[in-house]
């Protein structure tokens, strides 16, 4: 494997005549763990899908997307299709919707083995078993025999994984695996995906709108806005460093952890996310943006080496400790 699992090249994705992703550029290193954070409609989710080229009718994808040379958004779908789920693969958002109703788990784990690894029927079921009790899946014999709805959201989850892992990928992107998992089953699933792509050295994108699981994940995050990437570096210089202000803005947002002063308020983000083609010209952040000025109206360009932020009037940067 190269230095770099995935390179993408001004990634854009259309939805008709709109630009829902503007022109995205950015690297998965090869074995490390990226995290993708932004609020709900800043484009996450439609960049993971188009890197696997699974976008819904309507929605198209420009630029490139480099896996081993090759373009992935060149290939037909039956060159997808040889590595989506083998040499690439995706945990989806909402596992109840991604798993097929009318299999059973046993048969959906053991599906990328048959079709990747050409296993025997009764190979890829023993394999299958072998993966449920390695995602901790209590009861894998039972588990195997059941259906999706039979089972709870966070055993649909290892589910998922299972089926992710399968091949040892490559490169896998994660969306927001834990969403609407309690708290404790989000602990579980969240470190026993570290541990899996551990395992595997496998490369790691993981989607989410949670600051905190990023920085127990990853080792860089990729700050999504508007359709563009805001700021990229490593966790630690963004998150102690943020020099964009949608970053400063996600970072004070967090809930204080302090039962001495339960009547502190959270530093909401002023407004909202803007419908998808609504966001304002030039920075997209500008109309919500506290240092914005008439420049802004003007897009700045992603700058910097290793910590780099797309913003003419950054955050500034905080002063050394004597």
């Amino acid at each position: 494997m190269t230095d770099t699992a995935l390179r993408v090249e001004n990634l854009t994705v259309r939805v008709g005549a709109v630009e829902a992703v503007h022109g995205i550029s950015f690297d998965l290193p090869a074995g490390r763990r990226t995290g993708l954070i932004g609020e709900s409609g800043s484009g996450k989710s439609l960049t993971a899908l188009a890197l696997m080229g699974l976008l819904p009718d309507g929605l198209a994808a420009g630029g490139r997307v480099l896996y081993q040379e090759r373009d992935l958004l060149d290939m037909d779908d039956a060159d997808l299709c040889e590595l989506r789920g083998d040499r690439l693969a995706m945990v989806f958002q909402e596992p109840m919707t991604a798993l097929n109703p009318v299999m059973r788990i046993g048969q959906q784990v053991a599906e990328p083995l048959r079709v990747h690894r050409g296993l025997g029927r009764r190979e890829a079921h023993a394999a299958a078993r072998t993966l449920l009790e390695r995602v901790r899946m209590p009861d894998p014999d039972d588990k195997m025999a059941s259906y999706p709805h039979q089972l709870s959201g966070g055993q649909r989850q290892r589910a998922m994984l299972a089926m992710a892992m399968a091949c040892t990928p490559d490169v896998l992107i994660a969306d927001e695996p834990t969403t609407a998992l309690d708290v404790t089953v989000q602990a579980q699933i969240l470190k026993l995906l570290s541990e899996l792509v551990t395992e595997t050295s496998s490369t790691l994108l993981l989607i989410t709108h949670d600051l905190a699981v990023v920085a127990n994940v990853c080792d860089a995050v990729l700050v999504m806005y508007g359709g563009r990437i805001v700021e990229s570096g490593s966790v630690s210089d963004v998150f102690e460093r943020p020099r964009h202000p949608y970053t400063r803005a996600l970072l004070d947002a967090i809930p204080p952890i302090d039962r001495e002063l339960p009547d502190r308020h959270l530093n909401a983000i002023p407004g909202s996310v803007p419908g998808l083609g609504d966001f304002p010209p030039g920075c997209p952040f500008r109309n919500r943006c506290p240092r914005a000025q008439e420049d802004c109206a003007r897009m700045p360009p992603l700058e910097g080496t290793g910590h780099a932020f797309a913003c003419w009037h950054p955050v500034p940067e905080p002063e050394a400790a004597p």
